[in-house]
């Protein structure tokens, strides 16, 4: 067994998990590097952190896929032998952006299946992994991270979809925190606003303009490094009373203002 924490990353290829998976990275955290389908894209950033002489696995799978999710458990521990954190950041947008009255079932399912889904129970089979070694005194502590969206509350009717998987995360990271706080398991929500992505890209103009205009009030983009200093600080420790608690990382979008 490696004689460092682990964090298995999803949708780390690229945007804000690859920014997750290379601060965690420089942090001394062995790092499970998934992805779907850029494998290149994976290798760069396993090779950035072994550059910085850390310790990093590129590992594919679908989280939308039970047989997938159960590969990525194993290959993981397989190589490092242990598992101490899991990021759910692997996301899709809905498919075609449709207005809420021409939704299909197809684009629900594939949003439902990655967003929530997928995340639901990887985190099952990283608990009961985390349980096992806490129990047995492999590792001190587990925790468990689901990258949501300021979606979760700001309606967008042209992605319904998307919109109501990233809500029922809130309640998902309440219900695993509840249940997994007397294993040594502190599970949160960091929330991110609008974030330098490729995601974002195709609307970049039309965010431009709204943070000029001040959608919030800290007026720029936000980017992958902020949310990964949000993750760093909760895998760290630095709130060892809290859990269930949303981080909300967005310029302060968040707060209602008049």
């Amino acid at each position: 067994m490696i004689d460092k924490p682990v964090a298995l990353i999803t949708g780390a290829s690229r945007g804000i998990g690859r920014g997750i998976a290379l601060t965690l990275g420089q942090r001394g955290y062995a790092v499970g590097v998934n992805y779907l389908r850029s494998s290149e894209a994976a290798a760069e950033v396993v090779g950035a952190i072994e550059a910085d002489g850390g310790c990093a696995l590129a590992v594919r799978g679908d989280v939308g896929l039970a047989a997938d999710r159960t590969l990525l458990i194993e290959q993981l521990c397989g190589r490092f032998g242990r598992l101490d954190v899991l990021v759910n950041n692997a996301g899709i947008t809905s498919q075609g952006r449709r207005d809420l009255l021409e939704a299909t079932e197809e684009s629900w399912d594939l949003v439902f299946d990655t967003n929530l889904k997928g995340p639901f129970f990887l985190a099952q089979l990283a608990a009961r992994q985390m349980i096992e070694a806490i129990d047995a005194g492999r590792i001190p502590q587990g925790c468990i991270i689901n990258v949501s969206s300021i979606s979760a509350y700001a309606v967008t009717t042209n992605r319904a979809d998307y919109c109501m998987a990233k809500a029922a995360m809130q309640m998902m990271t309440w219900l695993l925190a509840t249940r997994l706080a007397e294993h040594r398991i502190r599970v949160y929500e960091v929330c991110p606003g609008v974030i330098e992505s490729d995601m974002t890209a195709p609307v970049r103009e039309k965010y431009d303009k709204l943070i000029a205009e001040g959608l919030a009030p800290i007026r720029r983009w936000g980017t992958p490094d902020d949310v990964a200093r949000a993750v760093l600080a909760l895998v760290d420790d630095a709130f060892p009373f809290s859990t269930g608690d949303r981080i909300n990382v967005d310029g302060g979008f968040h707060m209602r203002r008049l």
